[in-house]
C-alpha cells in the first residue's frame, strides 16, 4: 500500500486514498469548504492547498491522489500564506455581513440582532441572557443611553431605525419585574480576590462580570452609595426606583460593596496590591492628582494603559471608564467594565493578557438603494416609526406585541450562519483581509422569497455541492450552473422556485453550504393582539 509523508509523519494508505484523507487519518487539519465526504472534489476554492514537495507545487489536498513516496507540506508559512490568499479572493466576491452594522456601533458589541429574534418569539429569559453577556445594566442604559447602535442600524437610511435601546428597557423591566430574574451559573471558584476602586458602572460592571468568571470581588466606593455619575441624571431621565433595583440585581451575583470608602494614600494602595491578586481602578474622571498620589502614571485624560488589556504600568493593577477615558459615554464606561474582566480574567488564570478576541467579519459596507429596498422587503414589516414605541414608565412599560412588531422591522444584515460559517472559521483563524483585492462588484440578492429556503448568490462559492446532493436525490428538477462566465451561478430549471428544486434535500444542502449562502428563513412574525399574545414561528 502507499505511504506518503505529511509534514514529518509517515502515513500508510489505501489506494486511491486522496491526501487530504490521508492526512485527516491520522489527525491533521487541513481546512477545507467544497469537500464534503461522499461527494466528488470540485477543488474550486482552493483553501486546502498543500505543497508538493518534490515539485514545489501547491496542490488541492482534496483532489489529489496519494502516491507511493509522495512528500507533503501542510503547516509551512507559504502553506498558510497560499490557503490565505485563496480565502481572501473568495471574500473579495462575498456579499453579505457576518456580523450587522448594529453590532459594530454598540461600544458593548452585543448580539442585538439575537435579542431582536428572542423578542420577535416573545423568549423574554433567553433575550435577558443574551443582553447580560455583554451589558450589565439594560434598564439604567436603555433610558439614558445616546444609541449609537441606532445610529448605525441600516434601516436609518429607509425610513427610521429599530428601537434597540427601548427594547432592550423593555426586557430588562420585564426581568426586574420577575422576582430574582436572570442569575447567571458562575464558574467554579478560582480562590482569586480583585478589588475595585469605584462603584460606577464601569466598577459594578467589572465586579458582575468578575465574579461570573469566578472570581471575588470587593469593590470600594467613596460616596455613600453606588452608581456614581449617574445620580446627577434626574428622575425624568433615570427613575430613582431604576437605578436602584438594577444595582441591587446586578450586586445578586455575590460581590462585595463597601461605600464611605476609598484607597487615597500610597501606603493603602500597597496593602492592596499585598491583600488582592489584581486590582482595577474605576473611579470617574479628574483625579489626577490621586492617581499620581498612587504611583499611576496619567496622561491629559486619565490613567495612561494599554488600550488593548486595560493594564497600567504596574503588575497586576488594570484601570477603566473615566478613571481612563474621561468623560465617555454611558455605554463605554460599561463596556469598558466587561472587557476589563476579561483581560483580568486572563491575568489571573493565563498570567498572561491577550487582550479582547474581536469576531472577524466581512463587511457590505454601504448599499445601494436597490439593496436597501430588498433588505425592508425581506423585513416582512411595514415600517413602524421609532416614536410609537413609546415607553410608559407609569403603565410598566411596552407591551408584547408592540415590541415584538418592532423587533420584526431588523432587516436581519448579520448572516444567519454566523458563528457555523466554514468560510468565516477559516478566514478568522489565517488572519484572512477581505479588502486585500478590493471592495465587493457584486450586489445583494435574496432568491426565493415567499418560501422557506433562500439563496443568496452573492455568498455562494460555486463549490457545487447543493447540486452533487440535490442530483443524488435524483429529484425531478435538481439544481445547475446557469449564465457563462463571471456570470455563471447555480439555479433551478425552467425558472422554478428553490424550494421545488430541493424539496427533499433543503437541510441536506443548508447544512453542507459552507458560507451560509443557502438557508431557511430565520422566522415568519405573524403577531396577533390578544393582550400577551404569542409570537408564532412558522
Amino acid at each position: 500500500m502507499p505511504t506518503i509523508r505529511i509534514d514529518q509523519t509517515d502515513v500508510v494508505v489505501d489506494p486511491g486514498t486522496t491526501v487530504l484523507e490521508a492526512a485527516r487519518s491520522v489527525g491533521i487539519e487541513i481546512p477545507t469548504l467544497c469537500y464534503l465526504k461522499g461527494y466528488d472534489p470540485s477543488a474550486s476554492c482552493q483553501v486546502c492547498l498543500v505543497r508538493d514537495v518534490a515539485t514545489g507545487r501547491m496542490v488541492p489536498s482534496c483532489a489529489t491522489t496519494a502516491t507511493d513516496g509522495l512528500q507533503i507540506e501542510s503547516e509551512s508559512d507559504e502553506v498558510h500564506a497560499a490557503r490565505r490568499t485563496a480565502l481572501e479572493l473568495l471574500l473579495s466576491e462575498h456579499v453579505g455581513d457576518c456580523l450587522a452594522p448594529c453590532h459594530f456601533a454598540c461600544p458593548a458589541h452585543m448580539d442585538i440582532p439575537l435579542m431582536l429574534r428572542q423578542i420577535g418569539d416573545q423568549e423574554w429569559s433567553a433575550a435577558i441572557e443574551t443582553i447580560k453577556n455583554d451589558i450589565a445594566f439594560p434598564a439604567i442604559l436603555g433610558r439614558i443611553c445616546t444609541k449609537p447602535c441606532e445610529k448605525g442600524c441600516r434601516r436609518n437610511a429607509a425610513d427610521d431605525p429599530v428601537a434597540v435601546c427601548q427594547l432592550k428597557q423593555v426586557v430588562a423591566d420585564k426581568d426586574l419585574a420577575t422576582g430574582d430574574g436572570y442569575q447567571p451559573e458562575p464558574r467554579i471558584a478560582s480562590g482569586k480576590r480583585v478589588a475595585i476602586i469605584g462603584a460606577g458602572l464601569t466598577g459594578l460592571s467589572a465586579a458582575y462580570y468578575l465574579t461570573r468568571l469566578g472570581h471575588r470581588c470587593q469593590v470600594w466606593e467613596k460616596a455613600s452609595q453606588p452608581g456614581g455619575r449617574l445620580h446627577a441624571l434626574g428622575a425624568d431621565a433615570l427613575p430613582p426606583a431604576v437605578l436602584a433595583s438594577e444595582i441591587q440585581r446586578v450586586r445578586q451575583v455575590g460581590f462585595e460593596l463597601t461605600c464611605d470608602r476609598t484607597v487615597q494614600s500610597a501606603d493603602e494602595f500597597t496593602t492592596l496590591l499585598d491583600d488582592f491578586d489584581a486590582v482595577l481602578v474605576a473611579w470617574g474622571e479628574g483625579q489626577m492628582q490621586a492617581a499620581q498620589r498612587l504611583g499611576l502614571k496619567t496622561n491629559r485624560k486619565g490613567i495612561q494603559v494599554d488600550r488593548a488589556t486595560y493594564a497600567t504600568d504596574i503588575d497586576q493593577v488594570f484601570a477603566a471608564g473615566n478613571a481612563v477615558r474621561g468623560n465617555a459615554l454611558f455605554v463605554r464606561s460599561t463596556a469598558d467594565g466587561k472587557e476589563a474582566a476579561v483581560c483580568i480574567d486572563q491575568y489571573l488564570t493565563l498570567g498572561k493578557m491577550t487582550g479582547i478576541t474581536r469576531s472577524f467579519s466581512s463587511r457590505m459596507g454601504k448599499v445601494a438603494p436597490q439593496e436597501l429596498g430588498q433588505f425592508v422587503q425581506d423585513a416582512g414589516h411595514a415600517p413602524l416609526a421609532t416614536e410609537q414605541l413609546v415607553v410608559d414608565e407609569s403603565t410598566g412599560g411596552v407591551d408584547s406585541v408592540t415590541a415584538a412588531k418592532q423587533s420584526g422591522r431588523c432587516l436581519a444584515c448579520g448572516c444567519v450562519a454566523h458563528g457555523n460559517c466554514r468560510l468565516e472559521h477559516w478566514a478568522s483563524k489565517y488572519n484572512a483581509d477581505p479588502g486585500r483585492f478590493g471592495s465587493r462588484q457584486a450586489t445583494y440578492e435574496v432568491v426565493g422569497r415567499g418560501g422557506d429556503v433562500l439563496f443568496e448568490p452573492g455568498k455562494c462559492i460555486k463549490c457545487e455541492l447543493c447540486i452533487q446532493i440535490a442530483s443524488k436525490s435524483k429529484s425531478d428538477l435538481g439544481l445547475s450552473f446557469v449564465g457563462r462566465g463571471f456570470d455563471v451561478r447555480v439555479g433551478v430549471p425552467f425558472d422554478r422556485s428553490w424550494e421545488d428544486a430541493v424539496r427533499s434535500v433543503a437541510q441536506k444542502c443548508v447544512d453542507a453550504c459552507p458560507t451560509g449562502a443557502i438557508y431557511f428563513r430565520w422566522r415568519d412574525v405573524d403577531v396577533v393582539d390578544l393582550g400577551e399574545s404569542k409570537t408564532e414561528s412558522q
